[in-house]
């Protein structure tokens, strides 16, 4: 049973109101890149300190877990913020604007932050209430190499052994004080590609004395596109994004090499096996029939499916009415093709990662993530806190 009721949870998180936003402000002005979180570590410890909670650092992945441990808890339960920024030049005009050139916290990971160190005071200070163990975790790298393995491999799952886990991530395509989740899959697995295809060079007028790397290019990015269209079920989607193409000397010399980099998506990791199989198999075939060379690299920091635990998002979902409404939770019908590390723990766990409302049409925040003009109407930093706590505490 809950030792806060709905209004208690209300009336707690808008008290912090004005402490939130300032910590979001603060970790806007200083973005930092994946494993580079060294400042943005600091702050989180500083603000942990003035809440007084016990933490641990990871010092060789710039994580942190803060901890409340009970003898007689009957569950554990974690809630995960990522803390890592993206290399995006700021536009906009914020006296809170980002002060490291070419970094912005673009993601909203500034928000997820503050808003589980709102969730960390407000269950810290009932502490002696409670009857399960919490933590909080901070995460680095969720943009670039998955940080979640790291904080998995330190043990931030274990010792004891986390039950259920729950994440946020703030979208501005849903208004402020809307929830969205989706059971079952909610995000696609997510892999990088690197293709080398070696040919010969030789004089643009004498083309037979040469092999073109560019025509099998060509041919391969072609046929690449049919493993979606005819190979895959199609009631199951998938991606094949090639967004980067290199190669070429000048206008009339064969073309020695070409540099193809991609996205693989998939819903399944049987889905994601099979087109990798036959991604391998077509750069090398379609590279030899043009008597080049075809080589292909896949990133190994490739995130799997974001797999939501039914049960917990009935618990989202129930939490959500309870607190903004029956109308403000909004069930996902289709899965995002973006990649999450948060399938990490997923893996490992059960978990339910949902939606924060950070838009507001009024204010014209609309921009999409990932953007130079992203922000967040501020009004969701306590909607977030709310959520955390309410979901942590229904298993008090």
């Amino acid at each position: 049973m809950s030792v806060l009721n709905i209004e208690q949870i209300k009336y707690k998180s808008n008290e912090l109101k004005q402490w939130i936003v300032d910590i979001r402000r603060d970790l806007h002005k200083t973005p930092e890149l994946a494993m580079n979180e060294v400042i943005t570590k600091g702050k989180i410890k500083k603000y942990l300190d003035e809440i007084g909670i016990e933490y641990k650092e990871f010092n060789d992945n710039y994580g942190i877990m803060a901890y409340i441990i009970k003898s007689n808890a009957k569950k554990t339960i974690a809630i995960r913020a990522d803390i890592d920024a993206l290399p995006i030049e700021e536009k906009n005009d914020v006296e809170y604007k980002s002060l490291n050139k070419g970094i912005m916290h673009a993601c909203g990971h500034d928000a997820h932050t503050a808003i589980l160190l709102g969730a960390c005071k407000i269950l810290y200070e009932i502490r002696d209430s409670l009857n399960i163990n919490i933590k909080f975790l901070f995460q680095p790298a969720e943009e670039n190499i998955g940080g979640a393995k790291y904080m998995i491999q330190n043990k931030c799952l274990e010792n004891p052994k986390v039950d259920y886990i729950f994440g946020l991530h703030v979208q501005p395509y849903l208004e402020t004080s809307f929830i969205e989740c989706k059971y079952d899959t909610l995000n696609a697995s997510a892999n990088g590609c690197k293709i080398r295809i070696k040919g010969k060079r030789a004089h643009g007028a004498y083309p037979n004395n040469g092999v073109d790397s560019l025509i099998a290019s060509s041919q391969l990015i072609l046929a690449l596109q049919n493993i979606v269209s005819r190979e895959i079920e199609p009631s199951n989607i998938s991606v094949i994004t090639l967004g980067k193409i290199n190669g070429g000397e000048a206008q009339n010399i064969i073309c020695e090499e070409v540099k193809i980099e991609g996205t693989i998506r998939a819903l399944t990791i049987k889905d994601r096996e099979f087109i990798l199989n036959r991604v391998y198999d077509m750069v090398e075939n379609i590279s030899k029939a043009h008597r080049c060379i075809g080589h292909i690299d896949i990133d190994p920091n490739w995130y799997p499916p974001v797999i939501n635990n039914n049960y917990l998002v009935d618990i989202v979902k129930e939490n959500t009415r309870k607190l903004l409404g029956k109308d403000n939770f909004l069930l996902k019908e289709y899965p995002s093709m973006g990649g999450e590390d948060f399938s990490f723990y997923t893996d490992k766990c059960k978990g339910v990662f949902f939606h924060l409302g950070c838009g507001n049409k009024d204010k014209n925040i609309i921009s999409p993530l990932h953007t130079a003009n992203f922000n967040i109407d501020e009004g969701c930093l306590t909607t977030g806190v709310m959520m955390h706590v309410i979901n942590t505490l229904y298993f008090n």
